[in-house]
């Protein structure tokens, strides 16, 4: 059985762990064994972002030292996957840690990305059935190109309609940090996607990143909107005996 290890980011762990034990049903579910290292911690993201490099490298090469010798590690954020994959290799340039960075930022992946591109899987049983729409968060779009991954996967989730958001690629306005020094601006643009949520006629609205979800469940909340946030592992865990049984009956895509 191929083994993956799971890092959980900080906002699923402090405020929505139930993604983190939705994304292990799925992996076990498509035939993964899944390793939590429990000594693991904040990737560093954080402090890299507003600038405290000195405060953010401690926690990137203990990240590198628990995650080094890991086949595959899954992460259900864009956002970490790519402080990860992307920014670790300049935050530990010069360092012994280096190397080392570089190949494991190789094999670290965005949870939907795994599945699709890795683990070779679109279906993985799931039933939903929801009028859905997807946002694209930017560091999933923008630094690691995931795009097409996330909408492959809802699209063979049974009973989901998939619907377009309008503008689905502008930012919701959080942005870590941002939100809390350019809390007028961001509030505007979160405004902005909850109200072309509710113009695509969405029962939920889906993403890879929690801290997005967070951010966009306030404001349709304030404005009173029936539309509901829920991550894309959520969706993906969700079955029913008839969904599992045709998965089953299906074979594993590998």
């Amino acid at each position: 059985m191929p083994k993956v290890a799971l890092f959980i980011p900080c906002f699923v762990d402090q405020l929505n762990p139930q993604v983190g034990l939705d994304v292990v049903r799925v992996l076990r579910r498509i035939g993964y064994e899944v390793d939590f290292p429990e000594a693991q911690t904040c990737c560093g993201q954080p402090a890299f972002n507003t600038g405290y490099w000195e405060e953010a490298r401690p926690l990137a090469e203990r990240f590198v030292r628990i995650f080094g010798s890991a086949e595959a590690v899954v992460s259900p954020s864009g956002s970490c996957t790519t402080m990860v994959k992307s920014f670790y290799p300049e935050l530990l340039a010069g360092t012994p840690l280096h190397n080392d960075a570089v190949k494991l930022g190789q094999r670290v992946y965005e949870f939907a990305q795994f599945l699709v591109k890795v683990a070779n899987v679109t279906d993985v049983g799931a039933s939903f059935p929801h009028k859905v729409t997807f946002h694209d968060s930017c560091h999933g779009l923008r630094e690691l190109h995931l795009k097409q991954e996330p909408r492959e996967l809802l699209k063979n989730v049974r009973g989901l309609e998939l619907v377009d958001l309008p503008y689905g690629e502008e930012c919701c306005g959080f942005g870590g940090a941002f939100s809390v020094k350019y809390a007028m601006i961001s509030a505007a643009m979160g405004d902005t996607k909850a109200g072309n949520i509710e113009k695509s006629g969405a029962e939920y609205v889906t993403a890879a990143d929690s801290s997005c979800l967070m951010h966009i469940e306030g404001i349709l909340r304030r404005k009173n909107s029936t539309a509901r946030t829920i991550h894309l592992a959520s969706i993906l865990a969700q079955t029913t005996p008839a969904s599992e049984h045709a998965f089953a009956a299906g074979g594993k895509a590998r």
